[in-house]
């Protein structure tokens, strides 16, 4: 993915070497508790998809939400739905999903997603595009759809008529109301790396431009 600035700000640098307001879980110092959830969690795709692992410390959200566990395991459950399990393809669903990370800013949801989104077959011209706030260069009507839904509901609270029938004549009721779900489950993973300040994991590359 391109990236939009030169590098992250001192603060941020120092907030990566402390490793954020909480740190990682080990899978061996888990609870009963969290232990069940971490294995409910690696029984679904999250587990087939290599991002957790059993010998692994537990990582992005999932390190604050397992501090609840009950919290964890309804929104793991969530999670798992609207990540893999809606009637939108991985391209409009990770297109949905960087719309809201660059709207909090939330430097790891982006830093994973953005090569999602280009993996799944989004343009790594639009990823960069919307990383820094940029109108994207869309060349696929479907892929523009749910960048105008989602950006008008992330940044006016509300749907207009246009854009509303826009999302059904495209994906249908259900559809919609997926989307509204991929929406509002990525806000609350933002907003969980924001307020516990997760740092990025190995290998990322810091998605918006030094503030």
């Amino acid at each position: 993915m391109s990236r939009s600035g030169t590098g992250a700000s001192p603060n941020l640098e120092r907030k990566r070497a402390a490793g954020g307001r909480l740190p990682p879980l080990e899978p061996a110092e888990l609870d009963a508790a969290q232990a069940r959830v971490l294995e409910a969690m690696m029984a679904g795709p999250r587990g087939k998809s290599g991002f957790l692992a059993r010998g692994r410390p537990v990582g992005g959200p999932f390190a604050p939400w397992l501090r609840s566990p009950g919290l964890a395991d309804l929104a793991q459950s969530l999670g798992a739905f609207v990540r893999y399990g809606t009637g939108l393809e991985p391209r409009l669903s990770e297109i949905a999903i960087i719309v809201v990370g660059a709207a909090w800013k939330a430097e790891y949801e982006f830093a994973a997603h953005g090569p999602m989104a280009i993996r799944a077959g989004v343009s790594r011209e639009v990823v960069a595009a919307v990383a820094c706030g940029a109108p994207p260069p869309f060349e696929r009507d479907d892929e523009r759809i749910v960048y105008e839904f989602a950006r008008e509901l992330v940044e006016t609270r509300r749907i207009g008529e246009e854009r509303y029938a826009a999302a059904v004549g495209l994906l249908g009721e259900a559809g919609t109301v997926e989307l509204v779900g991929i929406l509002g489950y990525y806000t609350l993973v933002c907003m969980t790396l924001n307020a516990f300040e997760v740092p990025l994991g190995e290998g990322m590359e810091p998605p918006f431009a030094a503030s």
